[in-house]
């Protein structure tokens, strides 16, 4: 694949590549490896965030610099031709839609128009102008949650209402025709500079230690949480979309019209897999709660989650007010009610494996890659 061959290939012959949402945290780590393996021979990154409001480390400076980079909603149709239009009047080749609206917990309008209408609008665009690969960032969310890992072809019925509007976004893709459509959901994706899941796992943990209390954790060790590397993440969007374009080799007419892959590590996360390397890494008592707690918070969970963001905020402010933070990143404790049901996220990423030839490098979530995640906060002054 030419994830491994880019540098050797003459840069005309590379394909162009647009991201949308490319200063989200999927987006830049995706610039970031076409960037050092050269795969392109020009990369226009949209958002609306500005560089300088995005928390970008340093080593994102070139793949993310102010000429590569465009402000601009793409949900809003009269932006698609500062979007799409190249200066030499050609089409970009491949487009990635890695943007979206990824808070929780937020109205139906908003993942409506920030989700739902984004993708819908650019996959549009993308099929009138004839572009050979749209690669449509989804999520595992949408599967009817099961601790038994979830294949393509297994029943969806979304759990949180991000995952709603992901699911309605892939269904109104699929509809549009002359669509070069492929669609990756993803699971936990975790890496570097991660703002997400278990960075709020983590920050939780430094409040614990401070408080010099036991970390317990809601529902049971075997939960599922599954994850994915980020920097496997990119380098899995891009292998989806140059095999999508050289042919889609081994893909089953079967299994529908447009390419569909779960993307996820073999490592089958669970809240058990978080607690131990959590327990080692800030050397605390962490546990279960029991049956009956449990059971409780299952009915209480407004109430459990309001009590636990009142007793860490304040102790989490004092850490960052101690370690002198006076701009805080962009980490927190705070628990998402959306977050702490009692779901499986538990994927069989088989499919993509099997069929396009893809293999990760980071096989599981390891205590090593947890701790590369804490150091890299360090370096961005962002952890107390």
């Amino acid at each position: 694949m030419a994830d491994e061959v880019g540098q050797s290939v003459p840069a005309a012959n590379k394909p162009s590549v647009l991201i949308i949402g490319g200063l989200g945290y999927i987006g830049r780590f995706l610039a970031l490896h076409i960037h050092e393996k050269q795969l392109a021979s020009e990369v226009r990154l949209v958002d609306k965030v500005l560089p300088q409001l995005a928390w970008l480390a340093p080593e994102f400076s070139e793949a993310c610099s102010q000429d590569k980079f465009l402000q601009a909603d793409a949900s809003k149709e009269q932006s698609h031709p500062r979007i799409f239009d190249r200066p030499d009047g050609k089409q970009w080749d491949y487009v990635f839609n890695c943007g979206g609206e990824t808070r929780y917990s937020q109205e139906d309008e908003v993942y409506r128009l920030r989700s739902l209408q984004l993708s819908v609008a650019a996959g549009r665009e993308a099929a009138k102008r004839g572009v050979k690969a749209f690669v449509e960032v989804s999520t595992g969310m949408v599967y009817k949650p099961d601790q038994v890992p979830r294949k393509e072809s297994d029943k969806t019925k979304p759990w949180l209402k991000m995952a709603k509007y992901k699911l309605m976004a892939e269904e109104e893709l699929a509809k549009i025709e002359g669509l070069n459509l492929i669609i990756v959901r993803l699971p936990h994706v975790y890496g570097e500079y991660s703002s997400k899941f278990i960075a709020t796992a983590l920050s939780l943990a430094r409040v614990y230690q401070h408080l010099g209390k036991e970390m317990k954790w809601l529902w049971t060790k075997e939960l599922r949480v599954n994850t994915v590397h980020v920097e496997d993440t990119a380098r899995a969007l891009w292998h989806a979309a140059e095999w999508y374009v050289q042919g889609k080799q081994g893909w089953e007419p079967s299994w529908g019209k447009d390419p569909l892959f779960n993307v996820v590590d073999h490592g089958n996360t669970s809240q058990g897999t978080l607690e131990k390397i959590i327990g080692e890494i800030f050397s605390i008592p962490t546990g279960f709660q029991g049956q009956i707690i449990s059971s409780f918070a299952r009915l209480n969970l407004d109430h459990v989650v309001d009590d636990v963001n009142d007793e860490i905020l304040g102790p989490w402010a004092d850490l960052l007010a101690e370690a002198n933070i006076t701009r805080p990143g962009p980490l927190s404790p705070f628990m998402e009610k959306e977050l702490l049901k009692d779901t499986d996220l538990s994927l069989d990423g088989s499919r993509f494996e099997k069929v396009t030839g893809f293999k990760y490098e980071r096989a599981a979530l390891t205590k090593d890659e947890v701790e590369k995640m804490l150091d890299s906060y360090k370096r961005m002054n962002w952890w107390p």
